[in-house]
């Protein structure tokens, strides 16, 4: 995989440089909530504009259904990109039409544009090979170089992600190189012992990576929703928790396997429980009542891990020199079941080991709950790259940047 450190040294200026971002950030209304994402691409646009290239940026934004919308579209990231190079930032209302080209014709050396939502077209995520072709095509009509670094969106085949590349000369950013010499970290060269914690509401999401980590981790903490489908196949009373009943017989399976393999498969000895899920826009008091993890009343869900879940899984954590996190521990948006989720973090924050949290709801938690970014050893900006990656998944867009 050549990466752009080889592309600088080969030199850029005055070429249009296409850079496959992950703009994906979360919306209210027209106002960005979190913009780890455009933060986490900046140092690969910052270092091809200064060295000359006129870079355009593509993304997509949610799941529009493969035409324009305008509540997925990218003028927010584009101004948030703007104000964090502190340069003004051309903008293209379509993403291979009249703007784009109009657009990319404009740039001069060093400058930046960002074309709109790669989703409002529906060549970018089609399942037939010869429609993502041609929109590839005319992706490729607007560069002389490809820089993937959207680590977010490497396990989808999609068509800026797989086949633009194959289209141009093309090379791995900052943010992709760093996130694969991390998983390798996880995967080919772990130190041990080696803790996961996996949280998160279905037990299915994780299943595939359960099935690896039973072969490679020293010690697993199963925590959020998915918790009580393990508690449930443990024999336990879980009253109206999440539960996944026809994923019983798997977590059965794994539960048995963990014995026999010796990893260690720690579960929740009590959670926080109340009759109903909490209002997360109001934020009322819950009032919830701390209750046994094998005796939750029958009127009743659990919604966070409780007091000595805490303690325990912060014990669980304290010796490991590898850790892995992915996923929360419980509803972390309402500040009533915040503090398994925070328990974790905390002992990811106090760990002498090397830590890794695995983006998504994990990694909008540390921020959520106003941790500094930078007492994590890394904090991944693909959720579910990440877990395919560790599953021992090919990701089409790695495989695409391969030479």
């Amino acid at each position: 995989m050549k990466t752009i450190d080889e592309l600088l040294a080969e030199g850029v200026a005055g070429k249009r440089v296409f850079v496959r971002a992950d703009l994906n950030v979360p919306l209210d209304g027209t106002a960005i909530t979190d913009d780890g994402r455009i933060r986490a691409v900046l140092p690969t646009v910052k270092a091809l504009a200064e060295a000359g290239a006129r870079v355009v940026v593509a993304s997509h934004l949610g799941r529009p259904k493969g035409a324009p919308d305008p509540a997925f579209s990218l003028g927010p990231a584009a101004a948030r990109l703007g104000e964090l190079l502190g340069a003004d930032v051309a903008f293209a209302t379509d993403t291979v039409g009249e703007s784009a080209q109009a657009v990319v014709a404009a740039l001069t050396d060093g400058q930046v544009a960002v074309v709109e939502n790669l989703r409002f077209n529906a060549g970018e995520t089609s399942k037939d090979d010869a429609e993502r072709g041609a929109f590839a095509d005319q992706l490729a009509a607007l560069a002389d170089v490809y820089v993937g670094d959207g680590f977010g969106a490497v396990h989808r085949k999609h068509a800026s992600v797989y086949d633009l590349p194959a289209r141009l000369p093309h090379y791995a950013g900052y943010l992709i190189a760093n996130e694969v010499s991390v998983l390798k970290k996880l995967t080919d060269e772990v130190e041990r012992p080696y803790v996961v914690a996996l949280g998160g509401a279905k037990v299915s999401d994780k299943l595939a990576v359960i099935d690896q980590l039973l072969g490679k981790a020293d010690r697993i903490l199963i925590g959020g929703g998915m918790a009580y489908t393990f508690l449930k196949a443990k024999g336990y009373e879980v009253g109206k928790s999440l539960l996944q009943e026809d994923q019983i017989p798997a977590v059965q399976e794994y539960i048995e396997r963990a014995e026999k393999t010796g990893v260690e498969l720690v579960l929740p000895v009590d959670v926080l429980a109340a009759t109903e899920f909490p209002d997360l826009k109001t934020k009322a008091p819950a009032h919830p009542t701390t209750v046994a993890a094998d005796a939750i009343p029958a009127d009743q869900m659990g919604l966070d891990n409780g007091p000595e879940s805490c303690k325990l899984y912060a014990s669980k954590l304290a010796d490991a020199a590898t850790v892995f996190w992915n996923g929360p521990m419980g509803v972390f948006e309402h500040p009533d079941y915040a503090e398994g989720t925070k328990a974790v973090a905390q002992a990811l924050v106090e760990s002498k080991g090397f830590t890794v949290v695995g983006g998504g709801d994990s990694a909008a938690a540390v921020r959520t709950l106003g941790f500094d970014e930078t007492a994590f050893g890394h904090i991944s900006t693909g959720g579910g790259a990440s877990l395919e990656y560790l599953e021992g998944k090919t990701l089409p867009g790695l495989a695409a940047l391969e030479d």
